[in-house]
């Protein structure tokens, strides 16, 4: 796998969601919150199987990338919203951006990211540069937007907000906090992926592909410890995917060694 691809990666998992500073009281350990540990969203059941075949896509093609990435986020729209509507949750459309270069984005600079989603706009941006175009055989850029809706469906079901406000006492609880959130967020987005598989023109490999360049991308390739090693990047992607459920979703209920 190209050294590119995997930079790529490790640029949307390091800033998948930009978000306001966390308020610094003392908590104690496990988190205790019912909107992120029992939020209605884990007892939503199966997201439907449907149909969301991807459109032709050439590397270096920014007109091919956007065309691809809207009909993608089209899908994401109609399935997650039907899912939350029939579940009796809140839901509202989330938008998409493109740029080119980074630019302040929600009130941040843009970072070494490929995606980012703000929460108060429902609206997350993909930096189409060469980097990202590079590669489009593989499943990069249809898993990037599922990560990248993920926020917004942690954003309309009141994780986001509970994730803002919830204490921490210093910078290991703040970072694991951070890696719980990301990781939901990509087995949300595992969680579309399996429900819309049987529409895909793809195989068992594919997806192999994809989970080996999650496994080489985690927070080993980062100076921040905040989303997650490799290992369980594969692992909270590859459980959504299986599963198709959110209910397969609740990191912050999980043992620490596997938000680690």
């Amino acid at each position: 796998m190209p050294v590119m691809r995997l930079s790529a990666l490790v640029a949307v998992l390091l800033c998948a969601a930009l978000l306001p500073a966390h308020s610094a009281q003392a908590s104690a350990y496990p988190i205790r919150d019912r909107a992120l540990t029992a939020n209605k969203l884990y007892d939503s059941g199966r997201l439907q199987p449907s149909e969301c075949p991807e459109r032709k896509i050439e590397p270096d093609d920014v007109a091919q990338a956007k065309r691809y990435l809207q009909a993608v986020l089209t899908c994401l729209n109609a399935s997650w919203g039907a899912h939350l509507t029939r579940a009796g949750l809140p839901f509202t459309k989330a938008r998409m951006g493109f740029i080119t270069k980074p630019r302040r984005f929600c009130g941040s600079k843009w970072g070494n990211a490929s995606g980012a989603y703000c929460a108060s706009d429902k609206r997350f941006l993909i930096l189409l540069d060469d980097d990202l175009l590079e590669v489009t055989s593989d499943l990069f850029l249809f898993s990037l937007a599922a990560h990248e809706f993920a926020h917004h469906l942690q954003n309309v079901t009141g994780i986001n907000r509970a994730f803002e406000r919830y204490p921490y006492k210093g910078k290991k609880e703040l970072n694991e906090q951070f890696r719980r959130n990301e990781l939901q967020a990509e087995c949300l987005g595992g969680v579309f992926i399996g429900s819309v598989w049987g529409s895909l023109d793809r195989d068992g490999d594919d997806w192999d592909q994809l989970l080996d360049i999650n496994r080489h991308s985690g927070d080993e390739q980062a100076k921040v410890r905040d989303h997650g090693k490799g290992r369980n990047i594969a692992a909270w992607l590859d459980k959504g995917f299986r599963a198709a459920s959110p209910a397969a979703c609740n990191t912050w209920t999980a043992p620490a060694q596997k938000v680690s």
